[in-house]
């Protein structure tokens, strides 16, 4: 009989059967390994480069809009306008005529602007489908990476203390609650004050927002590890595996990790969400990234100012982006946790 026809496909293989046959949970890969091409284009220069440049009139609409009707310039008007009527009244309109002259020859010069653009431009004249895949780089990297390495200081520490538990277990315990006797906003805030002080050794940025959300977004991914592993760490699979001289670190990663990654997952696809969101409330109070860089939280700030004047389409630019992107890595996290789910293995 050939063995590698019976061999097991193990729990990764069973998982990645499983997920394939899951058409929205491949729907939602798709969808997110779009964003991540889309990503590291951008990081690369490939796409959005010039995000910076006003290629489009001030507040340009969206090309399903149209361009607005041109309104007409009274210092420009001609002769026959209000220039001409102030050079009758104003000893200094000789002056305002050359001032008109010359702004004319400038904007003579100019690359023409676009009068309308595929999502609208800001109030800059900046082209606003550029900025949100720019800000997506931002956005993404930071939720991303944030909920990494939040997940896995949470999983670490909390397997730790769930496996090992005695003084161990103890020590984590309280380094848990006093984070948890914090607000959550007092600890980002802290953390932000904190780095701000040591720019030269972590500039302001993307970097610094990475590291402030991990260090207040593990404990919720600690508690929950933490019961599952004390849950795991007596049941018969694992005192097996002692029995049989597995060490310690191979019965935390190789047996019950596998079996609470499930866990694991969904406190991921929430923490990314939140990252994310965090992101937008640190950029937006002047904590997030830098004043030369572009997030989806800096686009909803500008945003709040043009929403009042009527210009919404920077606001639906980021606000689609993000939605569109959380949706589609929150479903795909919940296909991988109902494949890697033991319970629903069991079924099969």
């Amino acid at each position: 009989m050939d063995r590698a026809a019976g061999a097991s496909p193990g729990v990764w293989g069973a998982a990645w059967k499983r997920l394939r046959a899951d058409r929205v949970g491949m729907t939602a890969l798709a969808v997110v390994l779009a964003f991540v091409v889309l990503v590291v284009a951008a990081g690369l220069g490939g796409v959005a480069a010039d995000w910076r440049a006003e290629v489009g009139v001030p507040d340009a609409p969206p090309t399903l809009l149209g361009p607005r009707a041109p309104t007409a310039d009274p210092l420009v008007a001609g002769p026959a306008g209000p220039a001409a009527d102030l050079r009758d009244i104003d000893p200094l309109a000789p002056r305002y005529a050359e001032w008109d002259a010359a702004a004319q020859r400038l904007r003579a010069t100019e690359a023409p602007r676009a009068q309308t653009l595929p999502l609208g431009a800001d109030r800059q004249g900046r082209d606003v489908l550029a900025k949100a895949i720019q800000g997506a780089r931002v956005s993404i990297t930071v939720g991303v990476l944030a909920a990494l390495a939040a997940t896995l200081l949470g999983t670490l520490l909390g397997a730790l203390a769930g496996f090992y538990g005695g003084r161990l277990g103890d020590g984590l315990e309280w380094l848990y609650n006093v984070f948890t006797a914090i607000p959550n906003i007092l600890l980002i805030f802290t953390f932000a004050a904190v780095l701000s002080r040591a720019d030269a050794l972590l500039p302001k940025g993307v970097w610094s927002i990475v590291v402030i959300l991990a260090l207040t977004s593990w404990t919720g991914i600690y508690r929950l590890v933490r019961a599952e592993f004390l849950k795991h760490a007596v049941r018969d699979y694992v005192r097996a595996a002692e029995a049989i001289g597995a060490s310690a670190s191979a019965r935390i990663f190789r047996h019950i990790l596998p079996n609470v990654s499930h866990v694991v997952l969904v406190q991921l696809s929430i923490h990314v969400v939140a990252a994310i969101k965090s992101e937008v409330i640190l950029s937006y109070l002047g904590l997030g990234v830098a004043v030369d860089q572009v997030s989806w939280g800096t686009m909803l700030a500008e945003a709040q100012g043009e929403l009042i004047l009527g210009h919404w389409w920077q606001l639906a630019a980021a606000t689609a982006f993000m939605a569109v992107f959380v949706t589609a890595f929150s479903l795909f996290t919940d296909a991988l946790r109902d494949a890697l789910d033991p319970k629903l293995r069991g079924l099969e």
